[in-house]
């Protein structure tokens, strides 16, 4: 009984050395490249928020620049944002508002290349397509319309559809192009909810070009 178990067990050992030296390489290579990858994405975790804790620090040297009001020191900590940290949310933020700020400095030039590096380099698609949205507002001011065009055609983020369709108006009305602004102005008011405040604004374009608003087609309704 003994032998014929030693000899079953033997038949098994067997069998096992058999797959192994068939399958043992590909089974070693597949849970090395799974162990390695695992810690690759463990790596890659930690350092992403790493990376997120120091921009977090270099962010807030922005922020009191900003609170001053300090467009040149502003500027600077930005630059070392998108220098430095160019892959987190941080620096997309910074570029946005600094150029904002530089815009009311009236350092127009300085705004517009901020929000072409959003546009650019931006970590989130959102980002570059509120930076996109804004850069066209300056082209348009700059009588750049075919700049403006193409900016606007880049925006891809359907949140921003509306107002997308509100710059396009804008930049057919400022080139007399009346009825097809008209058309862009009616498409931007219906892709606005009801409570929005902006809606207000886009009626009141329409109204310029003889196009009653809500409140003035009740009024004469009744």
């Amino acid at each position: 009984m003994a032998s014929h178990l030693d000899l079953e067990e033997q038949e098994q050992l067997d069998q096992l050395k058999a797959f192994w030296k068939r399958w043992g390489n590909l089974i070693t290579w597949v849970l090395t490249a799974v162990l390695a990858a695992f810690a690759a994405w463990q790596g890659w975790t930690w350092y992403q928020r790493e990376q997120a804790a120091k921009a977090a620090a270099m962010y807030e040297e922005f922020d009191r620049a900003m609170t001053a009001q300090d467009a040149d020191k502003a500027a600077a900590a930005a630059g070392d944002l998108k220098t430095r940290y160019a892959s987190t949310g941080y620096a997309a933020q910074a570029g946005l508002q600094v150029a904002k700020l530089q815009l009311d400095k009236g350092k127009v030039d300085d705004a517009k290349q901020s929000l072409a590096w959003v546009v650019e380099q931006g970590s989130e698609a959102a980002y570059r397509d509120l930076a996109r949205l804004r850069l066209a507002g300056l082209q348009l001011d700059a009588k750049a319309f075919d700049e403006a065009t193409k900016t606007l055609d880049a925006i891809k983020s359907a949140e921003f559809a509306a107002l997308v369709a509100d710059r396009r108006g804008d930049a057919l009305l400022m080139q007399d192009k009346r009825d097809a602004a008209k058309a862009e102005y009616q498409k931007a008011l219906a892709g606005l909810e009801k409570t929005q405040d902006y809606r207000r604004i886009v009626e009141a374009k329409l109204a310029t070009l003889g196009v009653p608003t809500a409140v003035e087609a009740t009024g004469a309704a009744q």
